[in-house]
């Protein structure tokens, strides 16, 4: 689900409108500092380093403390659209499907096994009777048919994970052990549902969904295998192991996300022992730390994409329009020129350093089925000269001080969004200002601590853009849709930067279908190549995720996938389920290997798997990462 949306007063919050809604956060990437003559990567001097001690929670267990530098959105599953929630909320909440830690093949979550209807139109899962919400009650089917119900009658539960939902007509629990969704037309990701399953009992009692973020209880309710027990806003949330997590409870006696505003000291942190664990290293920071003993750096291909986005002109579905986006910005040309005038290769060399790949389409080559490049005819290429040529022949010519002017005779200058704490951002809006000033445009590099309000009110030309996509792509696909825009300026749709187009919104309809894997698959790539040519985004690149962790409070921790994979923002649990202490012996029965602990569906589950072709997606953005 890529995730993503929230109330207008809230999107990191939201934008100025007066309807308080639930929150909707950028995501961004920091895994690639810039250097050289821009902008120089920032690292600590790293001097000579004693063992760090196993960290120790207030009861004297093993603490495994990971350093994060996003906000959380917030901690209700219903509303939350970062990375850093959703990642947390894998942790506490059963999701009905899981992915294997190797591959991502889909695997039994809160369900054991599910079988489609002939017509596939009818879904019946079988629900585990080993799950029990951490308050003793038992976890049954009713819970997941409340979770879902609440999404389909109430757009406010229907925040995160709508598009899940969306196409349901009716879902029932005839037994404690049974689960019944009854669908509209056939839907694709029926073996990918990403959204958390949550305990009836508790949140039947809430009333304003758009305003309940889950955050003044502890602990807090769940049946994953951990449990939240305390939460600080931009400091810490704390979770316990579950010890009757049916798959097993985590080594680790606690797990805390600890916030850093600042990656150098998140780095510091890391290098004093204070942390077992820092993602999104910059390169100079991940250089470094490879020479340090008891530290190991984890440098393997992403998840993500890094992009620019286009502002097209926001607007609602009531057809309202507002925000101030450049008008010159609707018009192809000017589009196309602005991208024959990024230079990629530099982006990749300079900024990233190496830590990422050169990116084209929307989804990153490690989802290789759904993996699309522009051929030869279709590839922008860089060429600043044509990318004149282009903006000549569209009638933007270049006054006598060497501006280029718009069709109103006025200077081009436009406006890009700029994540504060990120050193991509400010480092490639550098490089913009020189390949698009020898165009004669101008260019404000704009760089905020709060990116949400600006860009959920549409008051901006373009901004740096990044998620995190899912097994599955559904979701992050859907945000480009037009049924993802907000219902009115007051209210907050789950789209990424306000795109309708009638050409994508009639493939995304047929892929979300589409059941043979191949035919969606060809599908999703006409979706990416049409989104190419719109030009309303710009894929730069494929970031490498780029994280390390001391050897001396970790023993050993799962990657996904296994052979060479991220650790942070994993499609499940299985890195912090798997963890083992540096000082404790794996035990190989809870928690040790996650691969010793996944369990592989046969008969009906495995049949049902390949006809839905697959997995599932995700999330979001908003300071140094993103959502899933």
């Amino acid at each position: 689900m890529v995730a993503r949306a929230l109330p207008r007063t809230a999107r990191q919050p939201a934008p100025h409108h007066s309807h308080p809604r639930p929150r909707r956060l950028r995501l961004l990437l920091a895994s690639g500092a810039a250097s050289g003559a821009l902008v120089a990567g920032s690292v600590l001097p790293l001097g000579p380093l004693l063992p760090a001690q196993q960290a120790r929670a207030d009861d004297g267990g093993r603490v495994l403390t990971v350093a994060i530098r996003q906000s959380i959105d917030s901690l209700s599953p219903f509303l939350a659209q970062q990375l850093t929630s959703t990642s947390i909320h894998r942790l506490t909440y059963e999701y009905l499907t899981n992915y294997d830690p190797k591959d991502a093949h889909t695997v039994p979550g809160f369900a054991t096994a599910w079988r489609p209807s002939a017509d596939k139109l009818t879904w019946t899962y079988t629900i585990r009777g080993d799950s029990k919400w951490s308050d003793g009650r038992p976890a049954t089917a009713e819970d997941a048919a409340w979770t879902f119900n609440k999404m389909m009658t109430d757009p406010n539960a229907a925040v995160g994970n709508g598009s899940f939902t969306a196409n349901f007509a009716k879902v029932t629990a005839p037994d404690p052990q049974t689960l019944v969704i009854e669908l509209k037309k056939p839907q694709a990701t029926m073996v990918a549902l990403d959204v958390p399953i949550v305990p009836k009992h508790i949140w039947e009692k809430v009333g304003d969904f758009a305003t309940f973020n889950n955050d003044k209880t502890f602990p807090i309710v769940g049946n994953g295998p951990f449990i939240i027990t305390d939460y600080k806003v931009d400091q810490y949330v704390k979770l316990k192991p579950n010890k009757d997590f049916w798959r097993g409870a985590p080594q680790f006696d606690e797990l805390v996300f600890k916030y850093y505003k600042d990656g150098d000291a998140a780095v510091a942190a890391l290098q004093k022992g204070e942390v077992s664990f820092a993602p999104n290293l910059t390169p100079a920071q991940a250089a470094a730390l490879k020479s340090v003993e008891n530290i190991k750096v984890n440098d393997a291909p992403g998840r993500r994409f890094y992009a620019l986005a286009v502002n097209p002109g926001a607007r609602s579905k009531d057809g309202t329009e507002f925000g101030n986006g450049a008008a010159a910005l609707r018009d192809p040309a000017v589009r196309k020129a602005l991208f024959q005038a990024v230079d990629r290769e530099t982006v990749i060399g300079k900024v990233f350093q190496g830590h990422a790949v050169e990116g084209q389409g929307y989804i990153p080559p490690r989802f290789a089925s759904y993996f699309w490049q522009p051929p030869d005819g279709q590839k922008i290429v860089y060429d600043p000269t044509a990318a004149a040529r282009t903006l000549d022949r569209a009638g933007y010519r270049v006054d006598s001080a060497g501006r280029r002017t718009g069709k109103d005779g006025k200077p081009l200058d436009l406006r890009i969004l700029c994540h504060a704490t990120e050193p991509n951002d400010k480092a490639i809006g550098k490089y913009l200002q020189e390949w698009w000033g020898k165009l004669g445009i101008g260019l404000k590099v704009e760089c905020l601590d709060n990116v949400s309000d600006p860009w959920q009110a549409g008051d901006y030309d373009l901004a740096f853009d990044g998620w995190s996509v899912n097994p599955d792509p559904d979701y992050v696909l859907s945000i480009h849709t037009c049924d993802s825009l907000p219902a009115t300026p007051k209210d907050s749709g789950s789209t990424d930067n306000f795109i309708c187009d009638k050409r994508y919104d009639e493939l995304y309809a047929r892929q979300a279908v589409e059941y043979d894997t191949a035919k969606r698959a060809t599908l999703v790539k006409e979706i990416q190549s049409r989104l190419y040519d719109t030009g309303y985004m710009n894929v730069m690149a494929y970031p490498n995720a780029v994280e390390a962790y001391r050897t001396d409070q970790i023993k050993s921790i799962t990657t996904m996938p296994e052979a060479a994979g991220n650790l942070w923002g994993q499609d499940g649990y299985w890195s912090w389920w798997s963890a083992v202490p540096a000082d404790r012996a794996s035990s190989g029965g809870s928690g040790g290997s996650a691969a010793t602990g996944v369990l592989i569906g046969t008969g009906v589950v495995v049949v049902a798997a390949a006809a839905a072709g697959g997995l599932v997606l995700r999330r979001r953005r908003t300071t140094a990462e993103d959502r899933e």
